[in-house]
């Protein structure tokens, strides 16, 4: 542990800050900062004219004395936690040299002082102690098996809540040990050992992560969900890492051990198994959890990869999603989100800072999330020391100043009691809290791996210390409220429970894995979706339903004061367009498509980086009055019975933001929910997000989403970091028809392909590259017509009639923004007879039985011609050549940059002779 001293601890600024405030008004700074300034000026010595040292009166001795005194109690409230005893493995106290800030002259007291009466305003309401009475009882609470790090906390509320109930809960535990709680924890933890050494026993070599040393975990678990019945909490989404989770998953979500058993010895037809699936320890699970006084708990359980800590967002958006179901604002706390970490992650993974981040911001906060920590103290094999540069693995959570519990975990007795006070925090203050569980890991990473290799001194002791129950009914049976006899039966019944369900597991003929009633992204536990159809879904809207929005998208209330440059570029071209019956931009295409599901009950939400104005200035779905900053959305008043939408500007953070929005789509299929990257370039800050979730969530743990990622995508001269949403990754993740990858080419094709992920019969993700300089290109445009009488098409080709087909000799496919290079070139060298263009709006799934019968209406083409702007090893190229190839039955040749390392050139009159050369190649111009 690095050393931390007090002074260290004080931000020099604000200590001079609240001195000056002190010295103009005493009362405009908190309590215990006027009792330190009055001591610092009392304390220091004055001087006699004569330079001896003036004497103090009875009272000023007093006053100094108070100031020492309220000294002691602050320290102890500021640094306790750095002395406590938490390390389980450490039997013996500290050296004198870390409690340094401790010492009676540190506080310039004498041994003398410990036997004066003394109190304090600052600690049970001035109650009087003897000041070493005093010590010892600050010693019990912020020194003994529970650390707490809260006066970071600038809002004075907490900080005194939190000092209350510590030192409240302190002085009933002195006198209230009931034999109930021993008991029921004692049984919590037989479970907890009597599950690790069963599969330990029949399942030898087999990885399964155990809790072993971590126990204390399910008693945190078991306290947190009994607690919620003082709450009225009705839902709890869990997140946790591979270490423990079987155990949870048996001794608190209660999901049947022959499941587990079957799980390790692959007793699964092969009928049943309809997907790839996933490894035991990383499915999910849902069940009602029952207090015995009746109130249920429904507990979520989410799947989660071996990507550390990246389920965490997963969770809040998850719980966030629970919580807008419930409609009133008010009832959002009865909506759980928890967290169980590892240390080493919690530290070094920055999607933590970046969830963090999210808590407390509109768009994002769930109310507070409850973070435990399985601290290790030790990653696979890395300690500490080379793992973190921060004194303790929670610091990062201070960043919210969300307290900070640290506990030692061979105290189920404090786990439990700290557990239930960071759920009252959390319930009064809507915050995040940490737990922070001090413990061991008995075996290595995994129960093959050797531990010894690399942290021999560490697991010699490990290897005699103790098994915690074993150390909690020593300590019930010298209270006497215990029989070691009764403990031995309730040992022997765990033992008989497990062996009872192994021998089902062996017996039953059903190993289907079909409990329903547990699903909550377990593998092969849900019915797969149908195959995918290419039949068209309609979307087309009445002209009254496009008129009516319109009319609220030309308007703003008459006391809102809009910007002379929004109501000219925005309201009155708007205006315009509705009067001539078009053509319709993409950013009206857009809020039609919105605004009409939001008529037709289909609540919109909408996040990402400057969503709610557009990067490219483009969607303006919030106003803003010049004169009172007030917001307006015109899309949340097109009818009293709509549906709600919702825009947000995210941080500036992409992996924790999807991953939130990911998760709340989890919970909303019927919903649109719509993730927005700045630049499609930069969404690969998400990657982890896109492969382990979005991309196999379905495959894994038969978990389907709906969610619509937007990319803006296109090559324009901006250079590599602001033209590719890097599609040719987002098609290599394309199998099993996982998800749909669109590129439209109009703003109608736009609309068509939101309002179809609403109303089509399947829940898959959407990605769409969509538009940047299209946004406002002349001939990218739609007329009102294909809003109202049409539908997303996934192939694009020249309407059937416009020219003879043998005489075409040329068919050029291509997808997006480069149709209208290639389009302005056919023209510009009169080529409509002997060219055809076809756009390929729908990468995947393809409609292969459309390209073949574009391709049979030209039986004269010789040429079959892919053509984009992106290089060849990026794009759409690898993916669709064998494609083609394969429905085709012809050579495909190639009209595109040439591979190259980064996705564009950073000179503009390069990128311009590149699109010149690719657009000519297509034509025929030497193909490469």
């Amino acid at each position: 542990m690095k050393s931390c001293s007090f002074t260290a601890r004080w931000n020099e600024a604000l200590l001079d800050e609240n001195y000056q405030k002190w010295q103009r008004s005493p009362r405009s700074v908190s309590p215990d900062w006027a009792a330190f300034f009055e001591g610092f000026e009392l304390g220091t010595t004055r001087v006699e004219k004569n330079g001896a040292p003036a004497a103090l009166s009875d009272v000023d001795e007093q006053r100094v004395l108070q100031t020492k005194v309220d000294l002691v109690i602050h320290t102890y409230r500021t640094l306790g936690h750095s002395v406590a005893k938490l390390d389980p493995l450490l039997s013996e106290p500290l050296p004198q040299q870390d409690r340094a800030d401790f010492a009676l002259e540190s506080f310039g007291l004498r041994a003398s002082d410990l036997e004066k009466e003394v109190s304090s305003h600052l600690f049970r309401a001035s109650k009087k102690f003897q000041l070493r009475e005093l010590i010892l009882v600050l010693e019990r609470i912020y020194c003994a098996s529970i650390g707490t790090e809260f006066m970071h906390i600038q809002d004075a509320r907490q900080r005194n809540w939190i000092s209350a109930r510590l030192e409240l809960e302190q002085e009933k535990e002195e006198t209230a040990v009931t034999s109930y709680l021993y008991s029921s924890i004692l049984r919590t933890l037989y479970r907890a050992e009597a599950f690790e050494h069963f599969l330990h026993t029949n399942y030898v070599g087999h990885k399964r992560f155990s809790l072993e040393g971590a126990e204390s975990l399910l008693v945190s678990l078991q306290a947190l969900m009994g607690a919620c019945e003082g709450y009225n909490i009705q839902q709890a989404v869990l997140g946790m890492t591979h270490r423990g989770r079987l155990n949870i998953l048996a001794n608190l979500l209660h999901k049947p051990l022959e499941t587990i058993f079957d799980e390790f010895s692959h007793n699964v037809l092969p009928q049943t198994v309809e997907n790839s699936g996933d490894v035991k320890y990383h499915l999910g699970y849902r069940t009602t959890w029952k207090s015995q006084a009746g109130h249920e708990v429904q507990i979520h359980l989410v799947a989660n990869p071996s990507h550390l800590e990246a389920v965490g967002p997963v969770v809040q958006g998850k719980t966030r999603a629970l919580q807008h179901a419930l409609g009133n604002s008010q009832d959002k706390k009865r909506v759980l989100a928890v967290l169980i970490h590892g240390d080493a992650a919690f530290a070094a993974q920055g999607v933590v800072a970046e969830m963090f981040n999210l808590s407390q911001l509109p768009g994002y906060q769930v109310e507070g999330t409850i973070h435990v920590i399985v601290n290790n103290q030790i990653g696979f094999t890395t300690l500490p020391s080379d793992a973190r540069s921060s004194r303790c693995c929670t610091d990062v959570a201070k960043m919210v100043e969300a307290p900070v519990f640290h506990v030692n975990g061979d105290d189920p007795l404090a786990v439990h009691a700290i557990t239930k006070t960071a759920l009252e925090f959390r319930q009064n203050f809507g915050k995040d809290v940490v737990v922070d569980i001090v413990c061991f890991r008995r075996h290595g990473h995994n129960e093959a791996d050797e531990p010894t290799f690399t942290q021999p001194g560490l697991y010699k002791r490990i290897k005699s210390h103790p098994l915690l129950s074993d150390i909690l009914l020593k300590k019930a049976e010298e209270l006497g409220i215990v029989e070691g006899r009764k403990a031995t039966t309730w040992k022997v019944k765990e033992t008989e429970r497990l062996e009872a369900a192994f021998a089902q597991s062996k017996t039953r003929a059903d190993h289907s894995h079909s409990e329903k009633s547990g699903i909550d992204g377990s593998a092969a536990m849900t019915i797969a979706q149908s195959s995918y159809s290419h039949k068209p879904v309609q979307t087309a809207i009445g002209s009254d339903m496009l008129d009516k929005i319109m009319q609220v998208l030309t308007a703003v209330p008459e006391d809102f004061h809009v910007l002379p440059k929004v109501r000219r570029m925005l309201l009155e071209r708007r205006q315009q367009i509705w009067q001539a019956k078009g053509p319709y931009d993409w950013g009206i295409a857009e809020a039609l498509a919105f605004g009409s599901l939001l008529l037709e009950k289909i609540p919109v939400r909408l996040s990402g980086q400057d969503s709610q104005r557009g990067t490219f200035s483009h969607r303006h779905s919030v106003l803003h009055d010049e004169v009172t900053c007030e917001r307006y959305i015109p899309l949340n008043h097109l009818s009293p019975y709509q549906a709600r939408f919702c825009v947000y500007n995210s941080p500036l953070s992409e992996y924790a933001v999807l991953g939130f929005d990911y998760g709340f789509s989890l919970e909303c299929p019927s919903m649109l929910c719509l993730w927005e990257a700045q630049f499609g370039d930069f969404a690969n800050g998400a990657q982890i997000v896109i492969d382990q979730f979005i991309s196999s969530s379905e495959a894994k743990w038969r978990r389907q989403s709906s969610i619509v990622m937007l990319l803006p995508h296109g090559y324009e001269g901006q250079g590599p970091e602001h033209s590719s949403s890097r599609l040719e990754r987002f098609l290599q993740l394309c199998a099993e028809e996982n998800m749909q990858i669109c590129n439209p080419s109009t703003p109608a094709q736009y609309f068509h392909a939101l309002r179809r992920q609403v109303h089509g019969r399947y829940c898959k993700p959407l990605i769409i590259t969509t538009p940047k300089s299209l946004l406002r290109h002349e001939r990218s445009v739609s007329k009102a017509r294909d809003f109202t009488s049409s539908h997303f098409f996934e192939i694009l080709s020249d309407p059937p009639g416009t020219r003879q087909p043998e005489k075409v000799r040329r068919i050029v496919f291509c997808s997006g923004k480069v149709y209208y290079d290639l389009l302005q070139y056919r023209a510009a060298h009169q080529l409509e007879e002997s060219v055809v263009l076809v756009r390929v709006e729908q990468l995947y799934p393809l409609h292969e039985e459309e390209l073949i019968r574009v391709f049979q209406r030209y039986p004269s083409a010789t040429r079959v011609v892919w053509c984009q702007e992106e290089s060849s090893n990026m794009g759409a190229w690898a993916f669709i050549r064998p494609q083609l190839q394969r429905l085709l039955g012809c050579e495909i040749f190639y009209a595109g940059r040439p591979a190259s390392a980064s996705p564009a050139t950073g000179f503009n009159f390069v990128h311009k002779q590149q699109q010149v050369a690719l657009v000519k190649a297509a034509f025929g111009g030497q193909d490469p």
